[in-house]
């Protein structure tokens, strides 16, 4: 399958379940955000950047504690449904992207999410590369992975070969997902 045609079946699909998404996966996520912060801090004058935000779930987190969230999601669909989180915020915009080329200067945020992203990805390398670019030297990049698609080797490996370096991975049995936190690899 072409990347294109798989890009447009994952927006399709999000597209169509949008408006229940929240009610089949809000505790999942909430507990996948939850692990993320509890090993994070984030600055009052730091720019966010929230890849694939799905319904915005995770501006309740972030948006008062930092000065801009942005969030990107493929899925005019979820961004509808991430907009009425967004009102609640004067520090929030979206902008429908596709996570593999986002229109964002090199180096531009001190901290990406990447939550429930990279299995729907065609290639998540290329995908954490451009993620690492958009970051700015320092940037904290929360990277999560669906057990079902990746090994937590492979996960490892996937962010390492994309030059990045988990500093936490959080495992937790409970969880669907592997959560890391990585920054950039120094040259």
């Amino acid at each position: 399958m072409s990347e294109w045609k798989k890009k447009r079946k994952v927006m399709r699909h999000y597209d169509q379940s949008a408006e229940v998404y929240d009610t089949q996966y809000f505790e999942e996520q909430e507990a996948k955000i939850g692990a993320a912060m509890n090993n994070l801090t984030l600055s009052r004058d730091s720019f966010i950047l929230d890849v694939g935000c799905g319904t915005g779930l995770l501006f309740m987190h972030i948006a008062e504690k930092t000065k801009l969230v942005i969030g990107t999601d493929i899925s005019k669909g979820l961004l509808e449904e991430a907009k009425k989180r967004a009102e609640a915020y004067k520090n929030v915009a979206l902008i429908q992207a596709d996570a593999d080329n986002m229109p964002f200067s090199n180096k531009t945020f001190n901290a990406v999410f990447a939550i429930t992203l990279l299995q729907n990805m065609p290639n998540p390398r290329t995908t954490l590369n451009e993620i690492k670019r958009v970051s700015k030297s320092n940037a904290k990049i929360v990277v999560t992975g669906l057990k079902k698609a990746f090994t937590q080797e492979d996960f490892v490996k996937l962010i390492e070969q994309a030059g990045l370096r988990v500093a936490i991975l959080k495992l937790d049995k409970q969880m669907r997902e592997y959560v890391s936190i990585c920054t950039k690899k120094r040259r």
